[in-house]
């Protein structure tokens, strides 16, 4: 039987600031019978220019981006952040005019997923054969929910890890503040946001935060230890690593 074969659109700020989450991701879908392909061009989505308004300055980064993604002969394009994974599924119209780039980034946009529900979607495993002794409770991703419309995915996959006894998160669709420069331009608003949200996590007892997008958790772990309420924090793509090799 033919391995998927798998494009790994790396995001940014997995790729520079916490390429464990990368690794991870790579393990686990090599460990599900996938063949992944790392394209050494990509650099970012154009996401935080974009969304700050500055439309035609991130041309030059959505076509490298595309360029980068399509020049890996895949089935599959799959990425750790449905935020990001968002962002190269609104190229199709971001760029439907483009006589070049259009046809490119309607072929990159019906490719590509976020890890878990590429898992539990395309691969249908709800099983990864992962172990984690752990309490533990989850963020959902914003942009994942609401823009992907994706709920169920991570859930289903965490609650079938070995050992893991998921706790409930009070207000879990609240976002948590970071939203990108959303974070910069409005700080105190973010900050209040994220202090309902860590005590909310904090009320919870876990001993792990689990989440989708490794901005958020950054975000949350970061705002945890300045309170001086520090908790191991883990993307889901780390989750599932755990366990037998």
């Amino acid at each position: 039987m033919t391995k998927p074969r798998v494009c790994i659109f790396s995001t940014c700020l997995v790729d520079l600031l916490f390429p464990n989450v990368g690794q991870a991701m790579v393990e686990v879908l090599e460990r599900l019978g996938c063949e992944t392909f790392l394209p050494t061009k990509q650099v970012c989505c154009g996401q935080p220019t974009y969304n700050s308004g500055y439309a035609a300055g991130s041309m030059k980064t959505f076509k490298n981006e595309i360029d980068a993604l399509a020049s890996v002969d895949a089935d599959y394009i799959v990425g750790p952040s449905g935020s990001c994974v968002f962002m190269i599924k609104e190229y199709e119209a971001i760029l439907k005019d483009d006589p070049v780039y259009g046809p490119k980034a309607k072929q990159v946009a019906a490719k590509i997923y976020e890890f878990s529900q590429f898992i539990y979607r395309v691969l249908g495993i709800v099983d990864c054969g992962a172990e984690l002794d752990a309490k533990a409770t989850v963020h959902r991703s914003c942009h994942m929910t609401r823009l992907i419309g994706e709920r169920t995915a991570p859930f289903v996959l965490l609650d079938h890890v070995k050992g893991l006894n998921r706790i409930p998160l009070k207000n879990v669709q609240l976002c948590c503040g970071f939203g990108g420069t959303f974070s910069a331009k409005h700080p105190e608003l973010s900050d209040s946001m994220v202090d309902e949200k860590v005590q909310n996590i904090i009320d919870t007892e876990a001993e792990v935060l689990i989440g989708t997008e490794q901005s958020c958790l950054m975000n949350i772990a970061g705002r945890m230890n300045r309170l001086g309420h520090p908790i191991r924090v883990m993307h889901i793509a780390e989750v599932l690593m755990q366990g037998e090799k």
